[in-house]
């Protein structure tokens, strides 16, 4: 059995916060995790990507790079990497599509894991995935920090590990009962919202 985190230690560092938030996802909700916050201590991070290194090394093998989204899994996928002893890559936004950062490229063949820090719809992690196999590669597993999905696994059949799963409220913003009373809203996301 693998340890996790706790949204104890998410909040003791002022990971977990609580208000009225406008996601990535275009979704709203009453709790946000910061992963950033987590991660800014260098020993949290450290864990948590030797964490998410023993988790993925049960669930996958014969794995060649590490792969995430900017800005999000920069760190915690750097971390996994460093615990797993492969090579990290990132993708970043360009004029709206997720693309691979200049200067980096995928082997056809090579099998990648994808690490995240909060998977919420999972958008940002296919985008990865579908520019990843255009160049060849195979996603074999995937992983975050958390899973706030409400599925064990998103990304199914592939596998997937969370350290944490969170079950927060989330909204369309028509339906959001934060709107209506009135409760101000804040954007922590880093990517672009689009209206759904």
């Amino acid at each position: 059995m693998i340890d996790s985190l706790t949204i104890e230690e998410f909040t003791a560092c002022g990971s977990h916060q609580q208000g009225h938030f406008l996601l990535s996802s275009g979704l709203h909700s009453s709790d946000y995790l910061q992963c950033a916050l987590y991660l800014a201590e260098p020993r949290r991070a450290a864990r948590a990507g030797s964490l998410l290194a023993a988790a993925l090394a049960e669930t996958v093998s014969e794995i060649d790079l590490v792969v995430s989204p900017a800005m999000g899994g920069l760190i915690i996928g750097h971390e996994t990497a460093r615990a797993l002893g492969l090579p990290f890559l990132f993708t970043e936004r360009a004029d709206g599509e997720m693309v691979l950062r200049r200067g980096f490229a995928v082997a056809s063949g090579q099998r990648l894991i994808i690490v995240e820090d909060v998977v919420t719809t999972g958008k940002s992690t296919r985008e990865v995935i579908e520019i990843l196999q255009a160049d060849g590669a195979e996603v074999v597993g995937l992983a975050s920090m958390v899973n706030r999905s409400g599925v064990p696994n998103p990304f199914e059949p592939r596998p997937y590990r969370a350290l944490l799963e969170a079950s927060f409220p989330t909204w369309n913003p028509d339906d959001c009962p934060l709107c209506r009373d009135g409760v101000p809203i804040a954007k922590p996301g880093s990517r672009q919202i689009t209206k759904i």
